[in-house]
């Protein structure tokens, strides 16, 4: 048995899916959930979907209960990039003040901090290839002027986990806030932001959050709150958005003033029906058999002789392995694998394996006895 049913997943009667660090794959109860507002969509009009706008409020309170937050401290925005920018374009940035982050970033959560040197400020790329981001590590490169420190609690390219309560008490001791891009962890495993005390925590839905592409989750602690500027304002920024013609009325006292537009209402059912899936099937259940999973490929890749480009260990783990054969060519050992029905990610750096709560260990035992096959064949380097 695994946490997730395997009923709800219908990628597994083709594939041995093992991708979701790249895109995660819809549950049947979201596509249903999904088709039935399409349908109300084409029948009713606004009669049909105006009843899902009047449930935002809802959605945003269950969103929240699944990180430990308030609804009031829930925006829904398009992406992991708007989100960060919503925290850098309005946050009140001083002369000399500084981000700290990693080189390692994916972009999302980069770019829109790089950008701000063009206002002024210092952003520090922390070099991660010989020491990764520990709050020991953080408490030596922190100043007194750093403001933001950024960092994913997952890394996308080698499964790396930060201590995201151990990096917020050095970050707050300093007087700085903890920014996380939490993409590549959340839906794989539970977080609580009052427990790890982040002050913004945001993801998109389409990775392991098994939601649509085009919705994100932005978490913002009512003191960040309080200090970001809104930077793109719009009519359901108000304090009544119903109230159209009051352009000047006072902004909505919530993280809602940052959604700005009219939510992605469908987009949004899709991260309330996830989450209806993983709290039935128990997060900290999912999350272990994630780690199960990809112990068991770390064990079985090191019998084959392979590279491991990711660090193993007790709150370092994560749902990503990324490897290498020796002799082999990873784009070319990704393609052979795609020829076995077995979806990974593959770069010239390596192979990324990224399974889920409904994968079983007879995936990766399938996985290892066709790496074991292919590596015979000798894919050249």
């Amino acid at each position: 048995m695994t946490p997730l049913p395997r009923s709800e997943f219908a990628v597994t009667q083709r594939y041995v899916y093992l991708n979701h660090a790249a895109a995660g794959v819809l549950p049947r109860s979201c596509l249903g959930a999904i088709e039935a507002f399409i349908r109300v969509h084409a029948g009713e009009g606004v009669r049909g979907t105006f009843a899902h706008d009047l449930r935002m409020p809802e959605y945003r309170e269950r969103i929240g209960a699944f990180i430990g937050a308030a609804g009031s401290e829930i925006a829904i925005v398009p992406n992991t990039s708007a989100a960060a920018s919503t925290i850098a374009a309005g946050f009140e940035w001083r002369p000399g003040d500084e981000v700290l982050l990693c080189d390692n970033e994916f972009p999302a959560n980069a770019v829109a901090w790089v950008a701000l040197r063009r206002r002024g400020v210092r952003v520090r790329l922390l070099e991660t290839a010989h020491e990764r981001l520990t709050p020991d590590r953080l408490s030596r490169e922190i100043s007194p002027a750093t403001r933001v420190v950024a960092v994913s609690w997952v890394s996308y390219g080698d499964g790396y986990r930060h201590d995201l309560r151990g990096l917020a008490d050095v970050a707050h001791a300093a007087g700085a806030f903890l920014c996380v891009d939490a993409m590549q962890g959340l839906g794989a495993f539970p977080v609580d932001v009052a427990q790890c005390r982040a002050d913004a925590l945001y993801a998109g839905g389409a990775k392991w959050m098994l939601a649509l592409h085009g919705v994100a989750i932005l978490y913002l602690g009512s003191r960040l709150q309080e200090r970001l500027q809104l930077t793109l304002p719009g009519w359901r920024s108000m304090q009544d958005m119903w109230d159209f013609h009051n352009y000047e009325q006072p902004l909505t006292g919530d993280a809602m003033r940052f959604e700005s537009g009219t939510p992605n209402l469908i987009g949004t059912l899709s991260l309330v029906g996830a989450i209806d899936l993983f709290e039935r099937s128990g997060p900290a259940a999912i999350a272990g058999h994630v780690l199960e999973l990809t112990g068991r490929l770390c064990e079985g890749l090191q019998t084959l002789g392979a590279r491991l480009s990711t660090q193993r260990g007790p709150n370092v783990s994560s749902g990503i392995v990324t490897f290498s054969l020796p002799g082999c060519d990873s784009i070319e050992l990704g393609k052979a694998l795609e020829k076995e029905a077995i979806v990974t990610t593959y770069r010239a750096g390596g192979i990324r394996v990224s399974p889920h709560g409904y994968n079983t260990p007879a995936e990766i035992d399938r996985l290892l006895e066709a790496l074991a096959k292919i590596a015979g064949e000798r894919v050249p380097a």
